[in-house]
């Protein structure tokens, strides 16, 4: 796995307040390979064309240099969706919060992803506690995600907006060997995140060690499923 953050935010976020030239000057600074930046599409809101065309231009900006890819992080509760067809296609990728009580995909993911017609990521989710609670069967509902390009983010935030609290699916997933091999098992990709908020909260080392262990893992990653479109 190469080195990558594909979840953080600028100032296209409510929660966000950073121009992108600093968060994309922090990622290399922390020795990042491949860098996302996916604001909240509630925060974007109806500058979607004009967000989708200033990370776009900071590609070439930034080529030689980092790679940098146009994601975008999608609410799927019913006052915040806003999705539009055909309106992410442009995209890299986007990655969808799936933990919130009451979204609108969390009994139909797949249709939701074949309609944003991008590489889709489940962000911040516990998804084997996610399965229990829904009735799946893990190892089916992990090959469906493969199967439709739907990969799950290893979410390594500790910072400020979140009140410095680690997710424990991350923690547990990194030494359960039995969550591994279901995982490797299933084909599932994996990305990693830190969700940066506040430039002066990163922590590039947190990402890189996470990078680390799952290529010590050996598990798929999403870098596959999102330049291979």
């Amino acid at each position: 796995m190469k080195k990558m953050d594909i979840h953080s935010h600028t100032y296209y976020s409510f929660c966000g307040k950073d121009d992108p030239h600093l968060t994309i000057d922090a990622a290399i600074a922390g020795g990042l390979e491949i860098f996302g930046i996916s604001d909240h599409n509630y925060g974007i809101g109806e500058r979607k064309e004009a967000y989708f065309e200033e990370i776009t231009g900071l590609k070439k900006e930034y080529e030689g240099r980092i790679t940098l890819l146009c994601g975008i992080e999608i609410s799927v509760l019913p006052q915040f969706y806003d999705i539009k067809e055909g309106e992410l296609e442009r995209f890299d990728y986007c990655l969808v919060e799936l933990n919130a009580e009451g979204n609108l995909a969390e009994d139909n993911l797949v249709d939701y992803a074949k309609g944003w017609n991008i590489p889709t990521g489940i962000a911040h989710t516990d998804l084997f506690a996610f399965c229990e609670k829904k009735g799946f069967d893990t190892e089916e509902f992990f090959k469906q995600l493969a199967k439709n390009n739907i990969f799950w983010e290893m979410n390594v935030n500790y910072d400020s907006i979140h009140r410095y609290r680690e997710h424990e699916y991350v923690k547990r997933f990194m030494e359960d060997e039995l969550q591994q091999e279901l995982v490797k098992k299933t084909g599932l990709a994996i990305s990693v995140g830190f969700d940066g908020h506040r430039v002066e909260d990163y922590l590039p080392e947190r990402v890189l060690n996470a990078c680390q262990r799952l290529t010590e893992i050996g598990v798929r990653s999403a870098e596959e499923i999102i330049f291979k479109n």
